[in-house]
C-alpha cells in the first residue's frame, strides 16, 4: 500500500489541506478561510483541528509519513522559527515548527510557501523531467524557489530563494525590504496596478484612466491584463515592463547558475502571453549563456540541454503538492 502525507498551504487568506500519496495522487482536499485577524493561536488551532479531522475521516490505507506545511515567511530551518511573515503579522519570532508538531503529535516538515510550490512543480508539474529548476511565483509579491537534484536548495540557513528581492533597477522603486528596484516592484500583481496608475498620472493613458474610473474597486492586474489583450498600448507597456524585469533577473541567474528550467507561476502568471515575449527578448539580450544555446525566437524548448523558460502547470495546487512531498522525501 502506498504511503501518504498531508500537505498544508497556509496563506493570508486561505488555508488549504490535502492528502497526497507517494505517487502524487490527490486523495482528499479541503479549503478553509484564514482568519488572520483572530490571531496566531486561533489560526494554528483551526489548522491542526482540520488536519486531525482529515486524518480521522479519511481512513487511507498506508503509512502516514508526516505533515508538510508551506507558510509565507522567512523561516530558520535549523530552529523551526519564523522570523517574519508579511501576511501573518503576529507570527514573527514564533517557534512554529515545534508548536505545530506538539499539537499534532506527528512529524512536521516546515517550508516557505514559494519553496513548496517549486518542489510541487518539480515533482508533478513543469519541472518533472529536469534536474535543476528555478521557480518564480508572481502574486502580491514575487516569491522564488530553487530545486537542485530534486530537493529545495536551502542556502546557509534556509533562506535561499528570495528572488523577488533581486535588484533589477538600482535606482528604481523603493521596496518594503528597504532596497530600491527589487524584482517584485516590477513583476508582482501589486506592481502591475501601481505601474498602470503611474502611466495614468503621467498622461497619455486615457483608456486606462477611463477603465479605472469605471471600476475603481476592481482596477487590478486582471483588468489591466484584459485591457492589454484588447490592444490598449499603455496596458501592454505595463506588461512589457513586467517581462523586462523578469528577463533581467532570469538572465543574471542563467549566467550565474545555468539551470535547466525557469518556471513562472502565481496568480499574475495568467498574463503570460502579455509579458513573456519581453522575457525572452531580455534574456536573449542580456545572457550570453542563453544566446549560446537558445534560438533567437524564444519559447519553451524540448532539448533539456537548453535553458527552458515556461509557465507552471499545477496552478494553485503546486504549493499543496510540494508541501505533501516534503515528508515523503524524508522517508
Amino acid at each position: 500500500m502506498p504511503a501518504y502525507a498531508i500537505g498544508v498551504d497556509l496563506g493570508g487568506t486561505n488555508l488549504r489541506i490535502a492528502a497526497v500519496d507517494e505517487h502524487g495522487t490527490l486523495l482528499h482536499k479541503v479549503t478553509l478561510g484564514t482568519e488572520v485577524a483572530k490571531g496566531r493561536d486561533f489560526v494554528v488551532g483551526e489548522m491542526t483541528a482540520a488536519i486531525r479531522q482529515m486524518l480521522d475521516t479519511l481512513k487511507v490505507p498506508g503509512e502516514l509519513k508526516g505533515i508538510g506545511i508551506g507558510v509565507p515567511g522567512i523561516i530558520d530551518k535549523a530552529t523551526g522559527f519564523m522570523y517574519e511573515s508579511p501576511n501573518l503579522p503576529d507570527w514573527a519570532n514564533y517557534p512554529v515548527h515545534s508548536d505545530i508538531e506538539r499539537r499534532l503529535g506527528t512529524p512536521v516538515v516546515l517550508e516557505n510557501d514559494a519553496n513548496s510550490a517549486a518542489l510541487g512543480e518539480k515533482w508533478l508539474g513543469a519541472g518533472r523531467d529536469v534536474e535543476t529548476m528555478v521557480m518564480l511565483t508572481l502574486g502580491t509579491g514575487v516569491g522564488g524557489g530553487i530545486v537542485m537534484d530534486g530537493k529545495i536548495w536551502q542556502g546557509m540557513n534556509g533562506m535561499a530563494g528570495e528572488l523577488g528581492h533581486i535588484t533589477v533597477d538600482p535606482v528604481g522603486q523603493l521596496c518594503g525590504c528597504g532596497n530600491k528596484g527589487c524584482l517584485e516592484q516590477y513583476a508582482s500583481a501589486t506592481a502591475i496596478t501601481r505601474m498602470a496608475n503611474e502611466a495614468i498620472q503621467a498622461g497619455g493613458a486615457d483608456s486606462l484612466k477611463n477603465l479605472r474610473d469605471a471600476h475603481p474597486e476592481d482596477f487590478n492586474s486582471k483588468i489591466i491584463y484584459q485591457a492589454a489583450v484588447q490592444g490598449d498600448r499603455a496596458a501592454q507597456e505595463v506588461f512589457n515592463k513586467v517581462g523586462r524585469a523578469l528577463g533581467t533577473a532570469i538572465a543574471d541567474m542563467v549566467n550565474a547558475f545555468n539551470p535547466h528550467m525557469f518556471v513562472i507561476g502565481g496568480g499574475a502568471s495568467n498574463a503570460w502571453d502579455a509579458f513573456s515575449p519581453a522575457i525572452f527578448a531580455e534574456v536573449q539580450k542580456r545572457s550570453f549563456v542563453y544566446r549560446a544555446t537558445a534560438p533567437k525566437e524564444g519559447g519553451a524548448l524540448a532539448n533539456p540541454r537548453k535553458t527552458i523558460i515556461t509557465r507552471a502547470q499545477l496552478g494553485g495546487d503546486a504549493g499543496l503538492f510540494g508541501a505533501a512531498r516534503l515528508p515523503l522525501q524524508r522517508s
